[in-house]
């Protein structure tokens, strides 16, 4: 029997095997790392690539794990963070040197984050199984039999469902989800501005909802534009110019002309919380957990906590991985941090995704309180970086 099985070999699945290869090395623990896409040996950039944010918390612990450097070979940092309120005088600026920081966060080429971790694991403890996909989780005495597509059976003590917010085996083992729909979808795009963007992002709210502009290498900017569903689909069939028009209406510019974008995609947006993450033998982690809404930018982040965390927890003393007492222990020490995490990204979705009257003079007094009292700018600083109170 395996040690452990993690099913979802995206960002967060190959972060927790990284995480875990040293301690199972150590133990003699195999891992066995399931995805349904086989990466590619070598990285091939791509002006359309899709990018996350990655906060200066997430930072640390890839430099924990030995892989920052290479990260960073790709990473752009965000020396400056703008908010504003189209139209009205609310606005806040955070800047890396005031936080003591080298950069706030780092938007970075999912491709080449994975490409980075993919490379990293050791071949002798971590088994690739790629392309691979589990169709079937059966409880046995000690931890799961998975039953692969392929006809393969695998025995673990230690499943972990880390196959996205949609996950199919999160719904055939009956657990229940919390759904909070929004009624709106995120356009997701690369822009080139005319002007450079200087490590800048830019997080602007309007009427139609929020946008954020995060800087990319190359001088490129991803967007992340939030709007009603209906209208969301409108932007994405437009003809280039067109759309490029309306962008430069709703975001002005500071950035001068827009002169390109890539590929247009929708996500409807949705705030997924599974309402359990932890049985004897079972742990659902990263988006299959808790999806949260882009605004705020910190639902890899808080992921990537999670993963340390449950890393951390699995190799701190003697209990085999699929001990309840370990996974309950762990949970119960992430749960205020995904509470505040979740809460901080839903409240400013609701705040800010609201054009009445009230919520807008609430959000301009907010804003120009941030700019003028410095504790309020530093907590909110902190909670960008994915720092909260854990890192000093």
């Amino acid at each position: 029997m395996g040690a452990l099985a993690i099913v979802g070999g995206g960002l967060v699945g190959a972060s927790l095997a990284l995480a875990l290869q040293k301690g199972a090395r150590e133990r003699d623990w195999t891992i066995e790392l399931i995805e349904p896409f086989e990466p590619g040996n070598e990285y091939q950039p791509s002006y359309d690539a899709r990018s996350t944010a990655l906060s200066y918390g997430t930072r640390l612990i890839y430099q924990r794990l030995g892989v920052w450097e290479r990260i960073a070979e790709r990473a752009e940092p965000i020396t400056h963070i703008h908010v504003s309120d189209r139209g009205r005088a609310g606005a806040t600026r955070l800047d890396a040197r005031t936080q003591g920081v080298a950069a706030l966060g780092y938007v970075v080429e999912n491709a080449w984050i994975g490409h980075c971790l993919w490379q990293a694991l050791d071949d002798q403890v971590v088994v690739r199984r790629c392309p691979a996909e589990v169709e079937r989780m059966q409880p046995l005495a000690k931890g799961y039999r998975l039953s692969l597509t392929s006809g393969l059976e695998l025995d673990c003590e230690l499943a972990v469902l880390a196959d996205g917010g949609r996950s199919a085996l999160r719904e055939q083992l009956g657990i229940e989800i919390k759904r909070t729909p929004y009624d709106q979808s995120a356009l997701i795009a690369n822009v080139t501005p005319g002007k450079p963007h200087g490590g800048q992002a830019f997080e602007r709210f309007t009427d139609e909802g929020p946008m954020a502009l995060l800087p990319l290498q190359d001088n490129r900017c991803a967007l992340v534009w939030t709007r009603s569903d209906r209208d969301a689909a409108r932007l994405v069939a437009l003809p280039e110019a067109e759309f490029l028009d309306e962008l430069q209406q709703a975001f002005g510019y500071r950035l001068g002309g827009f002169q390109q974008v890539g590929a247009r995609h929708l996500y409807p947006l949705v705030l997924i919380e599974a309402e359990e993450q932890v049985r004897s033998g079972l742990v659902v982690l990263g988006n299959a957990a808790h999806s949260l809404h882009p605004i705020a930018g910190q639902g890899y982040n808080l992921s990537l906590r999670d993963t340390e965390a449950l890393a951390a927890a699995l190799l701190s003393g003697s209990a085999q991985p699929g001990d309840l007492g370990v996974l309950q222990a762990y949970h119960q020490q992430q749960r205020s941090d995904q509470r505040l995490t979740v809460g901080f990204s839903d409240q400013l979705t609701q705040l800010f995704g609201d054009s009445a009257r009230l919520s807008i003079a609430s959000r301009n007094l907010g804003l120009v309180g941030l700019d003028l009292l410095p504790p309020a700018k530093a907590w909110f600083a902190r909670q960008a970086m994915g720092l909260g109170v854990r890192e000093r």
